[in-house]
Order: structure tokens, then sequence, then C-alpha cells
């Protein structure tokens, strides 16, 4: 992979454990030489991954939506910052310009933008690898919802095996660079979910 998109918070909380996994984070990126794609905030969470990689000498694209930029929390001084109209055009340039996905803590931005590229996975529109860096089991519950979805027959379970995850980002990436992706495209035939 050549470049990563992480979806992450334009809040930080201060959790260390958090911050620590962002440094880590950042190392990989710029020992693999890996380009960092993200939403082009120099506030939260993504600003200080943004600068944990830069810091480190490595590269960083950034996009981000025209009314961001009027609320002056775009981050200039990264390698590239893309301009664009909207949300919807944020998202699809991330994922245009990525090898793979990996999903930090943040809030609803953070999961609407990872469930869009993950449900295009699922109807074959890429096939980028995507991740959940499961900080100090900050997303447990989401990924125990998961297993509910496929438990109820609602999310078939090669799908949900789409969704690589670990506390560790040295071994996300690894897990990323490994799999074989298959999603299921094959909608249930019947009433019955068979």
């Amino acid at each position: 992979m050549k470049s990563i998109c992480v979806f992450c918070g334009a809040n930080f909380n201060g959790n260390p454990v958090l911050q620590q996994a962002i440094e880590q984070l950042a190392e990989i990126f710029v020992a693999k030489q890996i380009k960092l794609v993200y939403g082009g905030g120099k506030v939260g969470v993504m600003g200080l991954l943004a600068d944990a990689v830069l810091g480190r000498g490595g590269e960083v694209i950034g996009v981000i939506p025209q009314f961001l930029m009027d609320k002056e929390v775009g981050h200039t001084g990264i390698t590239e910052l893309h301009v664009v109209d909207n949300m919807h055009q944020r998202k699809q340039l991330m994922n245009d310009l990525s090898d793979g996905i990996i999903m930090l803590p943040g809030g609803f931005g953070t999961l609407e933008e990872f469930f869009e590229v993950l449900t295009w996975l699922q109807l074959g529109l890429h096939n980028h690898p995507v991740g959940i860096l499961n900080v100090n089991g900050f997303y447990d519950s989401l990924l125990m919802q998961m297993d509910v979805m496929v438990e109820q027959r609602f999310l078939k379970p090669a799908n949900r095996q789409l969704v690589l995850t670990s506390a560790d980002a040295i071994e996300l990436v690894d897990l990323m660079e490994k799999i074989d992706i298959k999603p299921d495209e094959v909608w249930f035939k019947d009433r019955n979910l068979t």
C-alpha cells in the first residue's frame, strides 16, 4: 500500500493511549513510505496525526470541503491540500487517493465516512482493505453490533470479515497488507434469508 486514508475525529479527548497510537501509526506510515490521506483538518486527532507524520518526514494529503476551509480548520502546512465543494466529493476523493482505509476514534462524521466506504467495498465499488484501530477498546460496542447484525442475518459473515480490527497499529497495517478481499455481493434469495 502506497497510501492509506485515515478517518478520525476533529476533537481529541487528551487520552495518552490514543496519543501513543497516533504516534505509532505515524511511525509505521513513514517507515513503510505510506502517504497519509485524511480529512485535511488541523484540529483534533486529525491535526495530531498529520503533524506526527509530517514531523517524521512523511507525506500528508488532505481533502477538505470549502465550508470547513472557511471556518479556518484546514491544515495549510501539509504536503497537498485538496479543497472540494462538499462532503460527498471529499469522501470520494479520499477513497480514490488511497489503497486502504483505517478508522481511529472519532464521532458521527468518522463513523459516517467509514461506513460509506465499507458499504462501497461490500458492493464491489472498490477493493481497498478497511480496518479499525480499536484504541483502548473504543470500538468494542460497535464491533459487537456488527456481530449482532450477522446473528440477526442482516449482514453476511463474509462481509463482516471485511472489517479488520486490532488495538495495535503495526498488526493492523500488516493485516491490511495481507488480506485477500472477497465481499459477498449476492443478495439473500428469499424471505427466509437462506
